[in-house]
């Protein structure tokens, strides 16, 4: 009853060395701030694992008019029914995948002094690599197995990001934002919209690049390398490695989003289902620990991050009075701070 997660967490802080400062220490046994609560862990055993496979949607004939309309029906039917699907044939060359997760892995396994001037919980700085960034906050009291180095848009400069891994991290972005154009243009349509409707509304302003270190876990049926969450953006493009431990909600069972050679995942986010006033689903993921590791993940959120701020809603060409607006407008700023203060429940926070 006298324990007290601050001291714990204090303690992996001041190392500024994260989760795989834990392991590279050798421990056998995970901290106790890692552990889930019993009434998770007893969840866990009794709920069926889904054998279903998140559709896999490939833009090889996008140039064409029936190869486009095959895509974007795909599309539809992966977003209202899972939010999720895996994309094949989506013009990010090989090698910037390859080198993105080579040189996430070689900032996160530096030696520690060189790493650590970038270790920070303050989401404002353009560059941070932190761990645990749900501890002790009302989003829940577990610790998460992976460490963070975040590059958002506030990054003006290229030499602010870490020369070890700087020229694949930009070249990486610089690819996925395209693709991001590309993926709102199919979305767009995918609602009945024209193609550039997404855009015109600027949801792909405020981009954050997420790289992801999940070290192997002496323990991993205890903890998880990611909780459960809802992404708080319009869409969230991730690059994983062949490791897997993504999972997704489907019909209340947690199915294997397994990865595929450089496929990339794609994900409708809150902000995208409260604009399709449901029609899309933002779908409830986590990544499972393990045993074997790292596992390596790059994920870019289009944040919807406008200047000046605008006001976002239900759009108004797909209501009608047999679909009236779910939702109320808002500020992506104030979902975001909704959102930190308890994730699982803010659509329903916003819902008319």
């Amino acid at each position: 009853m006298d324990y007290d997660p601050s001291v714990e967490k204090k303690a992996i802080d001041d190392t500024k060395a994260g989760v795989k400062g834990l392991v590279d220490s050798g421990i056998v046994e995970i901290p106790r701030i890692f552990v889930r609560p019993p009434h998770e862990l007893a969840e866990e055993l009794t709920m069926s694992k889904s054998t279903l496979q998140v559709p896999v949607v490939d833009l090889c004939g996008i140039e064409v008019e029936d190869g486009r309309k095959k895509i974007v029906d795909e599309i539809r039917e992966a977003c209202e029914k899972w939010g999720f699907f895996q994309l094949i044939n989506h013009g990010v060359p090989s090698s910037v995948l390859e080198g993105m997760i080579d040189g996430t892995r070689k900032f996160h396994e530096q030696d520690v002094e060189v790493k650590k001037v970038y270790y920070s919980s303050d989401p404002t700085r353009g560059v941070r690599y932190e761990s645990n960034i749900q501890l002790l906050t009302t989003k829940g009291r577990t610790a998460t197995w992976k460490d963070t180095l975040y590059v958002n848009e506030l990054v003006s400069e290229p030499e602010e990001i870490p020369e070890v891994c700087r020229t694949t991290l930009v070249e990486y972005k610089n690819h996925v934002i395209k693709l991001g154009d590309i993926l709102l243009g199919l979305l767009s349509e995918a609602l009945g919209l024209k193609p550039d409707y997404l855009k015109a509304a600027e949801c792909e302003k405020g981009v954050l690049l997420a790289c992801h270190y999940y070290p192997a876990c002496p323990q991993p049926q205890l903890t998880l390398g990611t909780g459960r969450h809802t992404d708080p953006v319009f869409l969230t493009i991730l690059l994983q490695d062949q490791i897997g431990g993504l999972q997704v909600m489907c019909d209340n069972q947690w199915a294997n989003v397994t990865p595929i050679e450089h496929g990339l995942v794609v994900n409708i986010g809150d902000l995208l289902q409260i604009l399709s006033n449901d029609k899309f689903v933002s779908a409830i993921h986590r990544v499972v620990a393990k045993k074997v590791g790292p596992r390596i993940s790059a994920a870019c959120f289009f944040t919807g991050g406008s200047t000046p701020p605008k006001m976002f809603g239900p759009i108004k060409e797909l209501l009608s009075d047999e679909n009236p607006p779910l939702y109320k407008e808002f500020l992506v700023a104030d979902y975001t701070a909704k959102y930190f203060s308890k994730p699982l429940d803010t659509l329903d926070l916003f819902r008319l």
